[in-house]
């Protein structure tokens, strides 16, 4: 019987995959369905993860640990805090004033987990008019464990190419383009310099892991016959 395929460094693969803490057993990240609705997740959008290996789409340790591994097989594997999320940080606790919450319609309750100027706080108490809130990532501290499927070594540029969009744009933005000559060709509207600045800034990652140009191309315009169609 002929081995199985083995992984290395910048390739891209599918996975599905299952991440506990391990102390507590309790399921914070999962693609698997059943999975999901034990964990009481939403399922409606649940797919399969396309990364390359070897570029920190991952915590540090699961990057590190599918080199060498198998296509097609599972694997359990557990990490330290240092390996995953990191370790708590108690300078990242700190006392803020209560307005700064109101000012964006927040009332800020003990326990709350929320969003604040694009990081992710826990309320931990909440006294007169100060809030502390815990800026740490949720699960800094704690060792976790991977349940890991690698489903399929990807192959198709497309795939490749939206599965960095996905990474790097955060599902927030995704860009026509066309692939072609060692290039990628990314339409964005001439009048969003913001969406412009964007591609412009992920250019070297995606030729450090693609080894692909990144050019900005125009938004092609639809036809007026194409317009009323959709």
């Amino acid at each position: 019987m002929a081995d199985k395929e083995k992984l290395s460094k910048n390739d891209f693969i599918e996975i599905d995959f299952t991440g506990k803490i391990k102390e507590t057993g309790e399921i914070f990240d999962t693609t698997m369905q059943e999975d999901a609705k034990k964990a009481n997740f939403d399922v409606k959008n649940l797919k399969p993860y396309i990364l390359s290996i070897g570029n920190s789409m991952l915590i540090k340790g699961l990057d590190k640990e599918l080199e060498g591994k198998e296509v097609g097989e599972k694997y359990t594997l557990s990490f330290s805090p240092e390996e995953s999320f990191g370790k708590r940080n108690p300078q990242l606790v700190r006392m803020i004033p209560l307005r700064i919450f109101t000012e964006q319609r927040i009332m800020p309750q003990k326990g709350m987990q929320l969003t604040l100027d694009g990081m992710l706080v826990k309320v931990v108490s909440v006294t007169g008019g100060r809030v502390l809130a815990d800026f740490n990532n949720p699960l800094s501290g704690k060792a976790v464990s991977y349940e890991v499927k690698i489903n399929r070594k990807v192959s198709d540029i497309k795939e490749k190419i939206d599965s960095l969009q996905d990474f790097f744009f955060k599902k927030i933005f995704s860009f026509d383009f066309n692939d072609k000559d060692k290039k990628v060709v990314f339409k964005v509207p001439e009048s969003d310099l913001q969406m412009q600045a964007l591609v412009k800034f992920y250019a070297k990652p995606f030729k450090d892991i693609l080894d692909l140009d990144i050019e900005l191309g125009k938004e092609e315009k639809k036809d007026k016959a194409e317009e009323k169609k959709s």
